[in-house]
């Protein structure tokens, strides 16, 4: 346990988190690939006048959108990393650069829905091979840019299995991004086999059913980051495994103690903060507790106050810092 010195002066740091370089790297390159293939798809819808093509370069921009928001948290979270002003870091920025994608999935899949119905409604002539090529195009941009998230994805998971550290938390930011190019490849893989669809039997109604199937598929998407990411920036962290373990770490201990208050919240990738009140008639220091929850690594900040049965609130004993991993 180490307690290094924090740019505000005091013994510990607020920086709990190490961030995910190769995340960050990875998810600015996705970001200019996606922009770039954007660019194409609405070129191309316009020069060869077709609504499908150009409606999905407009997809694709919300992506674009999603994907800027996604490399930015990264970029203010490292940036305002040693900034005083954020009691337990910033890796929250990063969190809330998921949820915000996350609506923005929310708001392509009710853009599809839209499209899809109209299309429904009423069909309009295809460019089927034109189509088919920027799709195929845009499908292989997919591809490159899910295989370079996932890079940053298993070094993230690989990080974040070490010690006790074994909950399997990923870096939601770049879960965000990675569900983004999913969406988009999904998409894609759809409108190619409505557009064969299309071609070679005249099933045009393919195309907007298959819009419809993808909304769907990014709905539960969406539906999952939004639980994950909101669950993360209101600190409903309570039925997460390690507050058991704290629980069974103060009942196996010799020193009878109750838990009269807890606390407990994420502060980075699988780690968290915890704040611990214990009732106990023995003449014990908070140290003490500390040291036995300093056996799960994934409690990286610990503040314990002892409360002696039969002394008064204001008698509480505390310990004079925090416990850091």
């Amino acid at each position: 346990m180490t307690n290094p010195v924090s740019a505000d002066g005091l013994k510990h740091s607020h920086r709990f988190d190490e961030g995910n370089p190769l995340a960050e790297k990875n998810t600015l390159r996705v970001a200019i690939l996606t922009a770039v293939m954007m660019v194409v798809e609405i070129a191309g819808g316009w020069y060869y006048n077709s609504m499908a093509l150009l409606a999905d370069g407009w997809h694709m921009s919300s992506h674009t959108v999603a994907m800027g928001l996604s490399v930015l948290a990264y970029v203010c979270a490292r940036k305002y990393a040693h900034d005083p002003r954020f009691s337990f870091g910033t890796w929250k920025i990063e969190v809330l650069g998921g949820y915000t994608s996350a609506i923005f999935l929310v708001m392509v899949a009710g853009l599809m829905v839209y499209q899809s119905i109209e299309r429904l409604i009423a069909p309009s002539p295809i460019h089927y091979n034109q189509a088919i090529a920027i799709a195929m195009a845009g499908l292989l941009v997919n591809l490159v840019s899910a295989w370079l998230l996932k890079d940053g994805h298993h070094h993230d998971h690989a990080h974040g299995h070490n010690g006790h550290a074994h909950h399997g938390h990923h870096d939601l930011n770049l879960r965000s991004a990675y569900l983004h190019v999913l969406a988009d490849a999904a998409t894609s893989v759809l409108a190619i086999i409505a557009l064969f669809g299309g071609k070679l039997w005249g099933a045009g109604w393919l195309d907007p059913v298959m819009g419809l199937v993808g909304a769907i598929l990014v709905s539960v998407w969406a539906y999952g980051l939004l639980r994950d990411t909101s669950r993360v920036l209101l600190d409903a962290e309570m039925n997460a495994p390690v507050v058991a373990e704290i629980r069974e770490v103060i009942a196996a201990s010799p020193v009878t103690a109750q838990i009269s208050d807890l606390h407990v919240w994420r502060v980075g990738k699988g780690q968290y903060a915890c704040i611990l009140s214990l009732e106990t008639a023995d003449d014990v220091a908070p140290d003490y507790f500390k040291e036995q929850l300093g056996i799960h690594e994934e409690l990286v900040h610990i503040s314990v106050e002892i409360n002696r049965i039969g002394e008064s609130r204001g008698a509480a004993r505390q310990a004079p810092g925090t416990c850091h991993h």
